[in-house]
């Protein structure tokens, strides 16, 4: 498997041009995330992402996991990355420093993130849960709470896990079984079983502290009578020792198709007296709290779409300019490497700009994250969590089916060999298939654009954005440089099919909604490619402007400005066909009869 090379002047370009770094680190709150700080960071992070956690990657895959008799044993040069990864403060960047974490960005972290997985996607999910714990118990838990269990899951000494799933509960979470039951000390006893668990078991940190959705007693059906606790697995004493093994275990280890590393658990909860948990928020509110913990889990998960993505580009190009196959087309040479000829280079061309338009939307909406907290402006903080909500499903689901799609184009470069696990290409494309799946599936994503982030408003965010990404035509227009002419012309078609769309789908999702939700996929790539569109228009103006001032890295800025061109000529155009199939897919979709399938 080739090296991976965190792309740094890639990250910070966005970070500066796209996401407005120094927007985020005016404020109060980030203002100890100057640029030489941030820059310094995420020099040492890449550091430890090529030299640490990217050599075991391919391990991992390798050995997978095992369970023996009730311990899940990963592969130890995992342990040993975890532990390292610890200690050095990676996990705590972006959490509350009154608990030992370093209170950076969202913003400063998902260069961070994207680095992780792109090195080693199946042990960085491990702190993605632990992640999620932490902010489900900082938002929602009691003061006691916090305190007994924060610090150590921000230092890494503990992780996380997230438990919805069940045998017959997928999507429809409203529909669990699992128990709990309050007992006189306050505490519940919580009887059940959860499937799809991500590193529910394992031996890489002292504790692990699972939140667990379950039903109490009398609890009104569907979602509606879930509460979330918080059950350890092993009891914490009161002067924070770590007590007895809490009654779960794990049942078993999922046979995957990828991230082979990481356990996927079945967890048993209660076999005998019942598991001890803690309630944490209110009763049957438990769907609240686990959003919190899910809707910064569908950024994440993302930015695992954008960095399998990178990953696969850059296996691909390392293998196009060294593999030497066939004569130029125009004959110009012979026995060239596999880069000189069209098609791959059409393919590697496809695979670079739509990483770099998806960086850009998934830097831009932690940026968003960030400023609804930090913002001085009450208004601005309201707007900024709008953006952020809005831009969140687009995010998991767009990031995740170009990071496959991506991916597979990593294999087809690669031909034959591509189909032969010993050049690792097939890795990055087993590991991405997920993606689109947990985190609820990119069709739920679809769904929540169109009936929460849409109707929730009557589409009001939505119209001011896509007029907030028509004031860039100007500047494109005011641009003498041919590529600029083209590339607003293409994005205004693209802002048209996009505003001709929302307004279709607000209207009809209003009287039939079955047709609505059946041109809710095509229009969340609609909105995505059109948002993809802007942010790659923005790279196009800032790096000419470096290129009329010769300042910088010329060779790179003029990259910006040809791959902005490119996708604005190859990937921006297929936003009229997908307005065609929003508008048209519920006339079909749902004709047919059961049988006639």
């Amino acid at each position: 498997m080739s090296n991976y090379q965190p792309p740094l002047q890639d990250m910070s370009f966005v970070m500066e041009t796209v996401a407005g770094l120094t927007r985020v680190n005016s404020t109060e709150l980030f203002s100890e995330a100057s640029e030489d700080v941030v820059s310094a960071i995420l020099e040492e992070g890449g550091k430890f992402a090529n030299e640490v956690m990217a050599p075991t990657n391919e391990i991992g895959d390798a050995k997978g996991c095992q369970l023996e008799n009730g311990i899940v044993r990963v592969a130890d040069e995992f342990i040993d990355v975890y532990k390292a990864f610890s200690a050095a403060g990676w996990n705590s960047v972006p959490f509350d420093p009154e608990y030992g974490g370093q209170g950076l960005p969202q913003l400063v972290n998902v260069p961070l993130q994207e680095m992780w997985y792109s090195a080693n996607m199946a042990l960085t999910l491990g702190p993605l849960l632990t992640q999620g714990a932490i902010e489900a118990i900082h938002a929602h838990g009691t003061q006691e709470q916090k305190d007994i269990y924060l610090a150590n899951l921000i230092s890494g000494q503990w992780s996380g896990t997230m438990n919805l799933t069940e045998p017959h509960a997928g999507t429809d979470v409203g529909a669990l079984k699992s128990k709990a039951e309050q007992q006189a000390d306050g505490s519940y006893r919580i009887r059940g079983q959860k499937i799809f668990i991500t590193w529910g078991e394992h031996e890489a940190s002292e504790n692990i502290i699972h939140l667990v959705l379950a039903r109490t007693p009398g609890s009104p059906d569907g979602s509606k009578g879930i509460s979330l606790f918080i059950v350890p697995k092993f009891l914490v004493n009161p002067d924070g020792s770590l007590g007895e093994r809490n009654d779960l275990r794990c049942a078993g280890l999922e046979e995957k198709i990828g991230i082979h590393g990481s356990p996927t658990c079945v967890m048993a909860y209660g076999d005998d007296e019942g598991a001890i948990g803690y309630l944490i928020g209110e009763e049957n509110k438990g769907m609240a709290c686990m959003f919190t913990m899910m809707n910064n889990a569908r950024l994440s998960v993302g930015v695992q779409g954008l960095a399998i993505a990178e990953r696969a580009y850059q296996h691909a190009l390392t293998y196009a300019k060294d593999r030497v196959q066939g004569n130029a087309l125009d004959r110009s040479a012979q026995s060239v490497t596999i880069i000189k000829h069209p098609d791959v280079r059409r393919n590697l061309m496809l695979m670079k700009s739509q990483i770099e338009a998806m960086r850009g939307m998934a830097y831009l909406a932690m940026a968003a994250v960030d400023l609804s907290k930090a913002s001085e402006d009450p208004d601005d903080r309201v707007q900024q969590g709008k953006l952020a909500d809005l831009l969140t499903p687009l995010v998991k689901a767009w990031c995740t089916d170009l990071g496959v799609e991506i991916a597979s184009l990593g294999v087809q470069i690669h031909g034959g060999m591509g189909f032969i696990e010993e050049t690792g290409a097939g890795q990055h494309y087993r590991d991405a298939r997920i993606l689109p799946i947990y985190e609820g599936t990119n069709g739920v994503q679809a769904l929540d654009l169109l009936g929460r982030k849409l109707g929730r408003d009557g589409g009001e965010t939505a119209f001011a954005f896509i007029e907030e990404m028509r004031t860039i035509l100007t500047q494109l227009e005011e641009n003498d440089d041919v590529n600029a002419g083209q590339i607003s012309r293409a994005l205004l078609l693209s802002l048209n099919d996009l505003t001709t769309s929302t307004k279709w789908l607000l209207a009809t999702s209003a009287k039939d909604i079955l047709s609505a939700g059946a041109g809710a996929t095509p229009y969340l790539e609609l909105f995505s490619i059109t948002v993809g569109g802007w942010i790659m228009a923005q790279r196009f103006i800032a790096a000419k402007a470096k290129l009329v001032d010769g300042e910088g890295d010329l060779s790179f800025y003029e990259a910006q400005c040809i791959t902005a061109r490119f996708f604005a000529d190859n990937i921006l155009p297929k936003t009229g066909s997908l307005a065609a199939t929003t508008m048209a897919s519920g006339q079909t979709t749902s004709a047919l009869k059961e049988e006639q399938f």
